[in-house]
């Protein structure tokens, strides 16, 4: 086959090639959208402008620590980073670390338990089994609102912001640290409900059948086999709204509790731009640890099955 006989070739097939209506349409839709959000949002084009850059440059300027503008010292950088470690940073960390960790407990447990009447397979009136009778029309409708209730219930809990529901508790109960640990709780309560539910209904059915014909309880399924087969699934989701309590417990702070995000947000309204990035990076740190922890304990549960 020649090379002008490939050509008409592929031209052909790329001429009945199926095309799909709704592709194209999304497509010129997505465009348009993004045409309209561009000339909605009243985007300036000014980025680059020269006071712009001018302002980056001092700003990338001030995040050097102050005792090394005039020239690097290793010993005056060890000095002030140890002061400012000493003074609110470790403080400040653990007081954002113990509320990500009281946070997230609260909310692995709620999001657990909720859990189990969210998934159809066990809040039905013969739990893992296809009826061999239809059971009475109000028990199916008293299964079937306990479903939804439930993930009505997860979808409020997290359809709120963790911010706004802090700044509720906050009017409510004061600045302190319980405001941030129920607002945390709180939404990842919905999020680690609404999961762990997809992951229960998504199980092997077939033992968790076995079982129930053997006559095994709808109680006695989810702990012999329900938990230990959707641990691991849920421990990963765990650990990832955890790393996510952390961020949050930052930003938390700015609302008045003395975690990171409180002296961030101090350092910012006195312009120490060098302070603020140090406290940043002591975020960055915790995330960074909590995603090791994450990795050594699903490794452990993959080696131990």
């Amino acid at each position: 086959m020649t090379s002008s006989e490939r050509e008409l070739r592929v031209r052909r097939l790329r001429r009945g090639r199926p095309r799909r209506r709704f592709v194209r349409f999304s497509a010129w839709a997505f465009a348009l959208l993004a045409i309209y959000c561009w000339l909605a949002g009243n985007f300036r084009v000014d980025l680059l402008a020269e006071r712009r850059l001018r302002n980056v440059r001092r700003f990338l300027g001030e995040l050097v620590p102050y005792p090394l503008r005039d020239g690097f010292d290793l010993r005056s950088a060890v000095d002030w980073a140890a002061g400012l470690l000493s003074e609110r940073g470790l403080e400040a960390a653990g007081t954002t670390l113990a509320i990500a960790v009281a946070a997230i407990c609260l909310a692995g447990l709620v999001g657990a338990t909720l859990s189990l009447p969210a998934a159809r397979n066990i809040a039905s009136p013969e739990a893992f089994l296809d009826d061999t009778r239809a059971p009475a029309r109000w028990l199916r409708a008293l299964w079937v609102g306990v479903v939804y209730l439930t993930r009505v219930l997860l979808i409020f809990l997290r359809s709120i912001p963790e911010y706004v529901w802090a700044f509720l508790l906050v009017s409510m109960i004061g600045p302190s640290a319980w405001p941030a640990v129920l607002a945390l709780a709180i939404h990842n309560a919905g999020i680690l409900g609404k999961l762990g539910g997809e992951v229960v209904e998504n199980l092997e059915s077939r033992s968790l059948a076995a079982l129930r014909g053997l006559g095994a309880t709808r109680r006695q399924i989810v702990l012999a086999a329900v938990f230990p087969a959707a641990f691991s699934r849920f421990l990963l989701f765990f650990f990832y709204r955890w790393e996510t309590c952390v961020r949050e417990a930052t930003v938390l702070g700015m609302l008045g509790i003395v975690s990171l995000g409180y002296w961030i947000q101090d350092a910012r309204a006195r312009n120490q731009y060098d302070t603020m990035i140090f406290l940043v990076g002591i975020g960055v740190a915790i995330v960074l640890v909590g995603d090791l922890v994450s990795t050594v304990a699903r490794r452990g549960l993959r080696d131990s099955a």
